[in-house]
């Protein structure tokens, strides 16, 4: 039975060096680290080499179950692969044994109060800009499409495929931004985009 531990902050400024420390002293043979939200599987890249490499008899080890998860869904999804892998999964620091009915039950519990913890948060966020907004100091998030940018290729005889490509933006919102079409020169709405 092989132990891997899966370590992860959420910011480039937090620290894994802790988290790492106590899985090696938990045993674990490697660790994959990562600096991402994880409010989902999504752009978890070590995550996913993990629970695709890991095999039936290893372990998975974490420091705490927020550290693999932050919505029921995603723990339940994640449980439930490994569980249908052979797959165990530990924590370091909270008693998790998904082998037993206590166990799964203390586990579920923890999700619960992960999820709680991430949406308090967020409402606490939507709170402090609606006050920012009502003194009139919320600016928003910078604009993620240069209009320019799309106007200057477009000149230059790129396809508006290409220019969405290059870009990251959709196709529809190049036609936003090129002269004649509807809207051209002005930000799309958020409803529209």
């Amino acid at each position: 039975m092989a132990l891997f531990g899966y370590a992860r902050v959420s910011s480039d400024d937090q620290d894994l060096r802790v988290q790492e420390a106590a899985l090696r002293a938990a045993g674990c043979q490697a660790i994959r680290s990562e600096k991402k939200s994880a409010t989902g599987r999504t752009g978890r890249s070590e995550l996913q080499i993990l629970l695709d490499f890991l095999r039936d008899g290893d372990t998975l080890v974490v420091t705490r179950i927020d550290r693999l998860a932050r919505s029921m869904k995603d723990l339940q999804d994640i449980v439930h692969e490994l569980k249908g892998r052979g797959v165990a999964l530990k924590a370091t620091e909270q008693p998790i044994d998904t082998g037993t009915a206590a166990g799964k039950a203390f586990l579920d519990m923890l999700g619960v109060f992960a999820e709680f913890e991430t949406n308090l948060r967020r409402e606490r966020q939507a709170e402090g800009i609606a006050a920012a907004k009502a003194r009139g100091v919320y600016k928003g998030g910078k604009p993620r499409i240069d209009p320019e940018a799309v106007r200057t290729l477009a000149a230059q005889g790129v396809r508006p495929a290409h220019i969405a490509r290059e870009l990251g933006i959709s196709r529809g919102t190049v036609y936003r931004f090129l002269p004649g079409a509807e809207g051209a020169g002005s930000l799309p709405s958020p409803a529209r985009e």
